[in-house]
């Protein structure tokens, strides 16, 4: 079965700080994670766009200023209504929703970029969603879905995880 997007960049992070600061070029882990050159581009946007320090060189990527910051997949459940509290925890405790993915019944996995780095960005998603009259993609799967978080620190991780446990939203994590 192939990994879904973000436990795919969980890997890729984990692949870039094994390097131990070498160059990796997006078409040897295309090859490695049996996805396109493009798959991987778009997987090291969203790792920077959730506060990975990734360089970018003529050669490939690597991971800048050692292994500081955490990449870490949550799956949670919870009503429409409850989304805006889920964000605000990520991002009140030091985190950002980098992506959302859900796994439909007939389509497989779905993922969406969110890039959740302050309340301000929640309540923007939340108006655009309004403006729209879009459903968020958890309502495609009865409200379960999984984000990938950024976070700092592993203590950040732990803090999100714990209220989100608490108000009955966290499922699981994956760290």
């Amino acid at each position: 079965m192939a990994l879904s997007a973000s436990a795919r960049r969980e890997q890729i992070l984990g692949l870039l700080r094994r390097s131990n600061g070498k160059i990796i070029s997006a078409s040897a882990m295309a090859a490695q994670f049996n996805v396109s050159r493009q798959i991987i581009v778009g997987d090291i946007a969203l790792l920077r766009a959730g506060g990975v320090d990734i360089v970018s060189t003529a050669r490939g990527y690597q991971l800048q200023g050692g292994s500081e910051g955490i990449v870490r997949t949550i799956c949670c459940r919870h009503r429409e209504d409850q989304l805006l509290d889920e964000l605000y925890t990520i991002v009140d405790n030091g985190g950002a929703a980098v992506d959302i993915s859900v796994e439909h019944p007939v389509y497989g996995v779905l993922s969406a970029p969110l890039r959740i780095f302050s309340r301000y960005d929640a309540d923007e998603l939340q108006k655009a969603l309004a403006e729209k009259h879009a459903a968020p993609l958890l309502t495609l799967a009865g409200g379960v879905h999984s984000h990938t978080v950024s976070c700092p620190n592993a203590e950040s991780f732990e803090r999100i995880c714990r209220i989100l446990r608490e108000k009955g939203i966290l499922i699981e994590e994956n760290g």
